[in-house]
C-alpha cells in the first residue's frame, strides 16, 4: 500500500500593482515641496495654498495632466 502524501498548502502573496507612478509620486513631491516654501499657487485665480490636502490634490492634477499613471480623481456627486 503506497503512502499517502500530505497535502502542504502553498501560501501565495497576493501582488498588487502601484496605485501611481513614481514620476506622478514625484511630481506631488515637488508641488509639496513648493507649499512648505509658501510658493504654492492654486490654478486660476493664483491664490496660495494654505492647506496639504489641496497641495496634494493640485500635484495630482498636474501629474494627470501629464498623462501619467494616476488613479481617477472622485467624482462629484450630484444633486437630485
Amino acid at each position: 500500500m503506497a503512502a499517502k502524501r500530505k497535502k502542504t498548502s502553498t501560501k501565495r502573496r497576493k501582488t498588487t500593482a502601484r496605485k501611481c507612478s513614481p514620476s506622478a509620486s514625484a511630481d506631488v513631491e515637488q508641488e509639496m515641496h513648493e507649499f512648505k516654501r509658501g510658493e504654492a499657487h492654486s490654478g486660476r485665480s493664483g491664490k496660495l495654498v494654505k492647506n496639504r490636502k489641496q497641495a496634494v490634490a493640485i500635484g495630482l492634477s498636474k501629474a494627470r495632466r501629464k498623462g501619467k499613471r494616476v488613479p481617477a480623481a472622485p467624482s462629484k456627486r450630484k444633486r437630485s
